[in-house]
Parts: C-alpha cells; structure tokens; sequence
C-alpha cells in the first residue's frame, strides 16, 4: 500500500504534489490545509485523511467551505498494513525541540505520527513510533522546494521516502 504524507499548503497544492498523490493508494494531509480547493485537488486511488491545523480557522477559509471545515477532526488514525498512522498537525505538541518526544508520548501504539507545522521535512525513525514530517507542499515557507512522504507499507516493512521538489515561480492570480 502507498502513502501520500502532506501538509502546510496554506490554501496552494504545487501541481507536481498533486501528480504524486495520484499513484498513492490513500493521501493524508496533516493540517494547514488553507480551503475545499487542496482536498477536491488531492486524488488517490482510494481516499483522503486530513486533519485541521492551526491556520485552518474560519477567519482563514472560505465562508462558503466553513462546513467542510467544521468536519475536519484534530486528529485521526489510520489502520494500515504493518500498523497504526496517527495524523495530527503538531502545533500543540510544545516547542520543536521536543516535539518528537511529546508525539511518542501521546501516542506509544502508533507505529509513525505524521504532523506538520515547522514546515521542514523530517524523518525521525530513531524510535517508535516514527516521526514524520512531510514539509510544506505548497508554496509557502518550502525551505529549498515542495515536498511530501511516501510511506509504502506492508504487514512486515515500512518505507518513508522525502520528495522535494525544485522551487517553482507561479504567476499571481
């Protein structure tokens, strides 16, 4: 099974992102989602999991788009082969330095946390269960280019592999 990670669009999926998650079995947005339009735009094989983060707030989103908002939860959990994803934003998780820590805490039956507000990518497989960050997949604070996980599971192995993507000028609308 294949795993689209993301988060941290702020209202902008990169096309080449979006590209990507349609080879996925199943896309997972870790919150900053920024509106309905990044979700319709995300189209796996199977589904969506997203989760709001801390700019997804109704002064943010479109009032038109302000009930699918209220459906987004905090936080999920994904059964997948080999073991449970958590999905949560992060930013409550106190400051970065221990936040990896405080993720392991919350959730020791988890076999990877993905989160998402510092927008850097990051693979912490020193422990479990993992940490992961995909980075931004927008266009906002990308750090060196777009970028997303892949996560490739099965009942015995996990794989996590960080795409980024060259940075891209993208003309206003």
């Amino acid at each position: 099974m294949r795993i689209a990670i993301l988060a941290d669009t702020h209202g902008f999926l990169d096309p080449r992102i979006a590209e990507i998650v349609t080879e996925c079995d199943v896309a997972v947005h870790a919150g900053d989602i920024g509106g309905a339009d990044v979700l319709l735009a995300l189209q796996p094989r199977s589904h969506v999991v997203a989760v709001r983060g801390n700019n997804d707030t109704a002064e943010k989103w479109s009032t038109r788009e302000l009930r699918l908002l209220e459906t987004l939860p905090t936080e999920a959990e994904i059964d997948l082969p080999g073991g449970k994803l958590v999905v949560v934003h992060g930013d409550s998780a106190g400051p970065a330095a221990q936040r990896h820590e405080e993720l392991r805490r919350r959730y020791p039956d988890a076999r990877a946390v993905a989160y998402g507000p510092s927008h850097l990518a990051s693979l912490d497989d020193s422990a479990l269960p993992w940490i992961l960050n995909p980075g931004a997949a927008g266009r906002t604070r990308t750090y060196g280019g777009p970028s997303c996980m892949l996560l490739t599971c099965s009942e015995d192995r996990w794989d996590v592999e960080i795409l980024q993507l060259p940075p891209r000028k993208y003309r206003a609308l």
